[in-house]
């Protein structure tokens, strides 16, 4: 591969695809870096899904058209973004499609000029800039590429030169974050910008991509890259360290908002009141926005009191992504994703007959989703923690089902603030039962009624729900302490909805029987078991033996949910 002494408009295209794709190759590894424990949503999947937006509106501009080319690079990114992570690297897009438009093909210098336009984006888009973050990499990369370039520097040298220094500098970040030190990694948002510079420099000068590997958080291509990195210790305590404490803010609220230019200061200082980790970009009265806050309803009525509108309103519970399965159960979902599109792709039963109320579920596994459609469902959302479905996902779903009232079962914490604000948004109406588990949903469903109305079916739905006790099998991330006990990395947990750990084994089958133990009761008529995608034959088999065993005067149903991450839900009825 030759190297190129300018960087053309095919040759733009190629590194921001190139970008994309060798952040998805990473994801999991970005993932496990992230170590605050009230997390955005984790890094590498949200960079991934903010890229595939851009990829997706670059792909229908003309090759040739370099205006066309940055246009979507800056809209697809302030567009598509997600979390905290997706929302500072749209800016830092934003900088330098913005800045090589002005020239085609760009040489050294406005390379560099388009890095010092990525880094002042990047900082002017957070309120109160933390040091130690993707920002002081993109800042420190950015002057090393000016730099080299005030000396007279080819486009390839002024590439390397920010890459060099990106290292660095992201190799430092757990001295200037005491939340890193202590975790013993580097930020997670700086080890995926630097994959930009990976990218150019491949398209560049074709110096090889790092390769993904299969690690846990330490090890692989990127991570070599940091050897004065300490080993990671494991889970940093509740509330962080220093100034980075983000534990007292419970929400991460985000929209899409319309607000003259003139007027977003005063948003940010309103925005400031109530909350922390504010980003906010955009121009031309058009913003994508970003707060973590204990107050949602002030978050979305700042900008009203500002002649603004805020729409796309997406509401997460961070406390609820606290938990032992998180990194790896958002590694699995984003794996899971078709490359070409959102990992929440929404389903909608258009064509199916008319009904006085549709319902629409949101759930993971192929085998749930054929059972929610058994079941009646006319919508099926595909998510779950921490792939939570985006307002105008279940906005969109609502629109296209036959009926004119809407009842929707959230089936998870997170996802049910978003379900809520739906009736708002469209002419139907709409019900939100506050389901936060599958076997809460099946036992729903069993009482719905098409032709009953929305509020109707949303009572008994809800009383059904509430009828039902649950219970989750997964396998923990980290050593930790539990009420249960010692938890080893490793260990298979049952965790009861709403009790906490109840359980804790070697085996599948062991963290199962002993969570029924918990769950299945004198009064128990009914076990419902939805078995995961992982599933083995020989656990399900050990669980239906000990329930015919030791409660062979309840009625057992298995059910195929193929579920990722979670080998058993349980129902009991």
């Amino acid at each position: 591969m030759p190297t190129l002494e300018r960087l053309n408009t095919e040759a733009l295209r190629e590194t921001v695809r190139t970008f994309r794709d060798t952040v998805r190759a990473h994801a999991g590894w970005l993932n496990r870096l992230n170590v605050y424990p009230v997390p955005d949503g984790d890094t590498g999947t949200n960079m991934t899904r903010t890229l595939d937006a851009v990829v997706a509106e670059m792909d229908g501009t003309d090759a040739d058209d370099l205006d066309a080319t940055c246009d979507a690079i800056a809209h697809g990114s302030l567009m598509g973004a997600r979390g905290n992570s997706g929302v500072i690297l749209s800016q830092i897009m934003r900088g330098l499609a913005s800045t090589l438009k002005t020239q085609t093909p760009a040489s050294g210098a406005k390379f560099a000029e388009a890095m010092q336009a990525a880094a002042t984006g990047a900082y002017q888009a957070v309120l109160k800039p933390i040091e130690g973050t993707i920002l002081t990499v993109v800042r420190l990369s950015a002057d090393a590429a000016k730099a080299s370039a005030d000396a007279g520097g080819s486009l390839a040298e002024v590439v390397h030169a920010a890459h060099e220094a990106g290292k660095i500098a992201l190799a430092n970040t757990p001295e200037q974050l005491p939340v890193l030190k202590e975790a013993g990694v580097v930020d997670a948002g700086g080890a995926g910008f630097l994959l930009l510079l990976d990218s150019a420099l491949h398209i560049v000068d074709g110096v090889p991509l790092p390769e993904a590997e299969e690690d846990d958080g330490l090890g692989g291509a990127v991570a070599a890259a940091f050897e004065t990195t300490s080993p990671r210790l494991g889970a940093t305590k509740v509330g962080g360290a220093g100034d980075v404490d983000v534990a007292d803010q419970r929400y991460e609220v985000m929209y899409f908002m319309d607000l003259d230019d003139a007027r977003i200061d005063e948003f940010k200082v309103g925005w400031g009141a109530i909350g922390d980790s504010i980003v906010v970009v955009g121009g031309e009265g058009i913003w994508n926005c970003h707060v973590h806050t204990n107050d949602i309803g002030a978050a979305i009525e700042v900008p009203l009191g500002l002649g603004g509108r805020p729409k796309q309103i997406r509401v997460t519970d961070l406390f609820e992504e606290v938990d032992e399965e998180h990194a790896k159960r958002e590694a699995a979902m984003g794996g899971a994703a078709d490359p070409g599109t959102d990992a929440t792709a929404t389903r909608a039963g258009a064509g199916l007959p008319s009904v006085t109320t549709a319902v629409v579920a949101v759930c993971s596994g192929e085998g749930l989703v054929e059972l929610f459609a058994q079941l009646g469902v006319q919508g099926v959302v595909t998510g779950g923690q921490t792939m939570n479905p985006s307002t105008a996902e279940l906005l969109d779903t609502v629109e296209h089902v036959n009926a004119q009232q809407v009842v929707i079962l959230p089936n998870n914490k997170n996802i049910i603030p978003v379900a809520e604000q739906i009736d708002a948004l469209t002419s139907k109406h709409v019900v939100v039962v506050p389901t936060r588990s599958m076997p809460e949903a099946l036992a729903a469903l069993v009482v719905y009624d098409p032709e009953g109305s929305a509020d109707e079916n949303g009572a008994e739905m809800n009383d059904a729900a509430d009828s039902v006790a649950t219970g989750e099998v997964t396998q923990a991330i980290r050593d930790t302490n539990s009420e249960a006990g010692a938890i080893a990395t490793g260990d298979w947990i049952g965790i009861v909805k709403g009790d906490g750990i109840a359980a804790i084994s070697n085996s599948p089958a062991g963290a199962s029987i002993a969570l029924l133990e918990e769950l299945v009761g004198d009064s128990a008529e009914l076990v419902t078991v939805v078995v995961g995608s992982d599933a083995a034959v020989a656990d399900t088999a050990a669980i239906e033996g000990w329930l015919s065993d030791h409660r062979g005067d309840v009625a057992v149903e298995i059910q195929h949910g193929g579920q990722p991450l979670y080998p058993y839900l349980f129902g009991v009825e």
